[in-house]
């Protein structure tokens, strides 16, 4: 038996289906699973957590636009630097164009027999980093000493008056964790329920009965090799909170039961099921609450594609940003981009590709690839489709949605507005309103939140276009440095993981190189040492630049008579840290990576601050920093930032060398 169950693969059911409208009409011509998240598909996020899980074998069903899928993981496949799931985990389409709800999805799994035993349940618009593999090995010890059991549902604590429709009330058995009561919580603006109606036999039945109100639900799931057998059986089981209610109500009929997993503070699980949820998952990417999961970790290929800079401002190597243009916090700009003028941008993510014009305000804004807009425009809550354009001095938010190709003409105002680019279909036709040529609104459907039953378990009577649904100001439960820099304490959630390995690693980093300067050791060993110590954290290798550097200026402040002698001091450590320094600090991009972190050390030490222009100049004659990387750093400064001011003569200086080379190699040709 225990050879049998060592041979036994790791398998997991992912479906990339949303059964669902909440997408439209980004999901009209393509499917829910290349919906870009922070300019990454979902499923690309989905099959790397797998991965990451140990999955062995992936079975990938969809039902609508498969040849879009197929083709996706075609490419994902053939491309040798293409993302990490693709070694180590088979990746199989499944497709059924007759399926319309996961229900369906599963018989048709079950009738075609490609699950062998236990197996991993979530879909494709599910964000997580739980070790789901652990999940599955304690489902399997459940099943040990319960024989019946049929599935391990998934929840995480959640945010509280946050509702997107996920959020769940369970009753359950406090020793053994079994499900005994679900309801799902109706998605309302005042988020308060007056009462709940138990079953009063759950409390007569059960000594220690634990009631949880909130929970969010990922709809992530551990089954056992009955589960599919159950949707078989039971047409009626059209999603898993029908199979939940279903088994729970007869559970002695059914000989099957649920138990109950909730996941620890530090991992992350929401799922994307509707344009709020997508917004709150995004930012939650970007200020990086789903590690490693991150724009700077390379998610969908090996190769890093983003830099990350203080407030979570993530830049791809190849965009170019104006002179007057701010990027303030929690912002995404992708590869070819381009920001003009005096244009303010924060709380968004910009795809590859788009051109934002001059006075322009970006704020909560989602810009998919190639969007163009247009000069003073402002933008607030929005989500902008692929190659849509907008117009000069145009006005959008409270949760405008435009879809791809739409384009919106000079000077419009538009607010709660869903538009696309070509006219409705008839069922759409009544009420829908011309704006331009290729530009045509969808008007929100009647149902109303209140039309939803207290008591609903169907997940798909959420409302799907109601205002509830669309992008909007997040509820102030969220604490400040969720999502800003603020230095502001919240104990009610927990920080950011990669925050406290970064300063584990960091302090690794600075002791390594004290002790190695106080000893005079081998700086081949240090360099040991910080790799080792990249692995064990996980760190990036422009991290890993990011905070060599700034453990070396760490160390240079704490020297003894620093404050009258901190240029020679620093070149004093530089004598002996120089092939460490060296080591990673090559190309142009560490060259970045290091001006970064003598940017941010200045804010935080006024000795380095004081003497900026004289530490770069050392850096410069040292050749650890080339010429152009300090004229490219300095001008991405922020206009108002102290070392544009103390750095403008070097600059100077450096532009007028770089000329009289110019004219020199002129005159000898």
């Amino acid at each position: 038996m225990n050879q049998l169950e060592k041979k036994e693969p790791v398998q997991a059911i992912l479906i990339a289906d949303g059964f669902n409208e909440c997408f439209v009409p980004f999901t009209d011509d393509k499917p829910l699973a290349l919906l870009p998240l922070v300019n990454v598909p979902l499923i690309d996020y989905s099959l790397e957590s797998l991965n990451r899980s140990g999955v062995e074998e992936v079975f990938l069903f969809c039902s609508q636009h498969v040849d879009q899928i197929r083709e996706q993981v075609r490419v994902r496949q053939s491309d040798p630097t293409g993302c990490s799931w693709t070694v180590g985990m088979t990746v199989t389409v499944v497709s059924s164009e007759g399926c319309r709800c996961l229900g369906d999805a599963l018989r048709d799994l079950d009738a075609k027999g490609l699950i062998r035993g236990n197996f991993i349940l979530m879909g494709v618009d599910t964000i997580t980093n739980a070790n789901l593999g652990a999940l599955l090995e304690e489902h399997k010890r459940m099943m040990k000493t319960d024989k019946g059991t049929a599935m391990t549902v998934i929840f995480k604590e959640g945010i509280p008056q946050q509702r997107t429709g996920n959020e769940v009330f369970i009753a359950m058995d406090k020793t053994s964790r079994r499900l005994l009561y679900h309801q799902r919580l109706k998605p309302t603006q005042n988020n308060k329920e007056r009462s709940f109606n138990i079953p009063l036999e759950i409390l007569l039945e059960n000594r220690d009965v634990t009631l949880k109100h909130g929970l969010g639900d990922p709809q992530l799931a551990i089954c056992s090799n009955t589960a599919l057998p159950l949707f078989s059986d039971n047409f009626d089981f059209a999603n898993r909170d029908d199979f939940v209610r279903g088994l729970l109500i007869n559970e002695e009929i059914l000989a099957s039961t649920i138990y109950v997993s909730l996941l620890p503070r530090e991992e992350y699980a929401v799922r994307v099921n509707n344009w709020q949820g997508y917004q709150i998952v995004s930012k939650d990417v970007v200020s990086r609450f789903v590690y490693p999961l991150v724009p700077d970790m390379g998610i969908c290929g090996h190769a890093q594609r983003y830099s990350f800079g203080r407030n979570n401002v993530y830049r791809h190597r190849n965009i170019r940003l104006a002179r007057g243009s701010i990027l303030r916090s929690d912002v995404v700009v992708g590869e070819r981009s381009e920001i003009d003028e005096k244009t303010v941008v924060e709380s968004s993510v910009l795809g590859s590709g788009c051109r934002i014009g001059k006075n322009c305000k970006i704020s909560n804004c989602f810009l998919m690839d190639g969007v163009e807009i247009g000069d003073g425009c402002e933008l607030e809550y929005c989500i902008i489709g692929v190659n849509a354009k907008i117009g000069q001095g145009c006005q959008l938010n409270n949760g405008c949605i435009l879809g791809q190709k739409v384009e919106i003409p000079i000077g419009k105002k538009l607010m709660k507005t869903t538009v696309q680019c070509t006219q409705p279909d008839d069922e759409w036709t009544e009420g829908s309103e011309k704006i331009g040529p290729k530009a045509f609104t969808i008007p929100d459907s009647e149902q109303n939140d209140e039309d939803v039953p207290m008591d609903s378990d169907d997940e798909d009577n959420q409302p799907s276009n109601g205002f509830a649904m669309r992008l909007s100001k997040l509820d102030l439960c969220y604490a400040p440095s969720d999502y800003s820099s603020s230095s502001e304490d919240d104990d009610s959630r927990a920080a950011s993981p990669v925050q406290d390995d970064s300063n584990i690693f960091l302090s690794e980093v600075i002791e390594s190189l004290k002790r190695g300067y106080s000893e005079k050791s081998n700086t081949d060993y240090l360099i040991l040492e910080i790799n080792s110590s990249r692995y064990a954290y996980n760190m990036s290798l422009s991290e890993v630049n990011f905070f060599v550097v700034k453990a070396i200026l760490q160390i240079l402040i704490i020297q003894e008579n620093v404050g009258s002698a901190l240029v020679s001091t620093f070149g004093q450590l530089l004598g002996y840290f120089g092939p460490v320094f060296k080591n990673y600090i090559r190309d142009r991009d560490s060259m970045m990576d290091c001006m970064k972190a003598l940017e941010e050390t200045a804010q935080q030490e006024d000795l380095i601050q004081a003497k900026m222009a004289q530490v770069v100049h050392l850096l410069y004659e040292k050749d650890y920093v080339s010429e152009g990387v300090i004229l490219k750093w300095y001008e991405e400064l922020p206009v108002d930032d102290l070392s544009k001011k103390s750095l403008a003569k070097l600059v100077d200086w450096l532009m007028q060398s770089s000329e009289e080379e110019d004219d020199d190699e002129d005159e000898s040709e």
